[in-house]
C-alpha cells in the first residue's frame, strides 16, 4: 500500500479531505481500474482518522461512480468512464477515436419499413413513409457501449448499403463521401431501464439503467434527415457539456 502523509488540521471536513486524496490518487494511476482499496481500517491509519470519516469518504466515492464494493470481498477501483464533449457535432467514433480508444460497430439490422408517427414528424415525412433504420451495436475497447437505431430517408440508406458501416462513421460518410454538409442536432437526454433485447445487445441485466439520447441531425441548410435512438450503458460512457451563465460575447 502507498504511504499517503496524515490528514493536517483544516477547516475543510476530514471526510472530505480524505475523498479528495483517494480520488487524486485513482486519477493518478497509483490505483488502476478495478484495483482493491485498503481496508477502512487501513486507511484510518494511513490517513489519522476513524473508521467513521473513511466510511463516509467512501460513500461519497461509491456514489461518484469512482469506486464500487463487492459484499464480502471489498472495495475495487471503478474502470474510468469515455467522455464525448457536447460542445461540438460529430459522431461516438470520430470523438472516441480522437481521444486513442478503439471502436468497432457491429451492423445488427439494415432495412426499410413504414415510419411510425414519431420518426415521421422528425424526418418531416408523412406517417407511413417508408424509411431506412439501421442498427449497431458500438464497441469501445471491445466491449459493448451503445445500441444506436438510426432512420434516414430511404434513399440516404440504400446509398449507405454498399458502406463501411463497422468502421466508419456515419456522419463522415455523409459529409466526405455524399458530400451532404451536417449543420446541427437537437438532443434530448433521459434514462430508460433495458428490457430482453436492450440487455441482450449491450450484454447487461434486465432491468439495468440505461442513458437514452434522442438526437435529430439537419443538414447545414436546415432540413432534418438523420433521427437516432442512442442507449448507453452508464456504467461505461458519459457525456461532457460545459454551460456559462451568460453568453461569452455578452458585455
Amino acid at each position: 500500500m502507498s504511504v499517503f502523509e496524515i490528514i493536517a488540521p483544516s477547516p475543510v471536513p476530514l471526510y472530505v479531505q480524505v475523498k479528495d486524496r483517494l480520488r487524486e490518487r485513482i486519477l493518478d494511476g497509483t490505483y488502476a481500474a478495478h484495483a482493491q482499496l485498503p481496508s477502512e481500517s487501513e486507511l484510518g491509519a494511513v490517513f489519522g482518522v476513524s473508521r467513521i470519516t473513511v466510511r463516509q469518504a467512501l460513500s461519497d466515492l461509491q456514489r461518484e461512480g469512482v469506486i464500487f464494493k463487492i459484499a464480502g470481498k471489498g472495495t475495487f477501483v471503478a474502470k474510468k468512464k469515455a467522455a464525448q464533449e457536447l460542445t461540438r457535432l460529430e459522431g461516438f467514433a470520430e470523438a472516441m477515436t480522437r481521444k486513442g480508444y478503439e471502436i468497432y460497430n457491429r451492423v445488427i439490422g439494415h432495412r426499410t419499413l413504414p415510419a411510425t408517427p414519431e420518426v415521421a414528424e422528425r424526418l418531416g415525412v408523412e406517417p407511413g413513409a417508408v424509411v431506412a433504420e439501421i442498427r449497431r451495436i458500438r464497441h469501445l475497447n471491445r466491449e459493448p457501449v451503445s445500441l444506436e437505431i438510426t432512420y434516414l430517408p430511404e434513399a440516404l440508406g440504400e446509398r449507405l448499403r454498399n458502406e463501411d458501416l463497422s468502421n466508419r462513421d456515419i456522419f463522415l460518410i455523409f459529409e466526405n463521401d455524399f458530400g451532404i454538409p451536417l449543420g446541427h442536432a437537437d438532443l434530448q437526454i433521459g434514462a430508460v431501464v433495458a428490457d430482453g433485447k436492450l440487455a441482450e445487445a449491450l450484454q447487461v441485466s434486465e432491468g439495468t439503467a440505461l442513458l437514452r439520447i434522442e438526437r435529430l441531425t439537419y443538414t447545414a441548410d436546415g432540413k432534418p434527415f438523420d433521427f437516432e435512438y442512442l442507449y448507453f450503458r452508464g456504467e461505461t460512457f458519459q457525456y461532457h457539456l460545459r454551460i456559462s451563465r451568460r453568453p461569452e460575447n455578452a458585455a
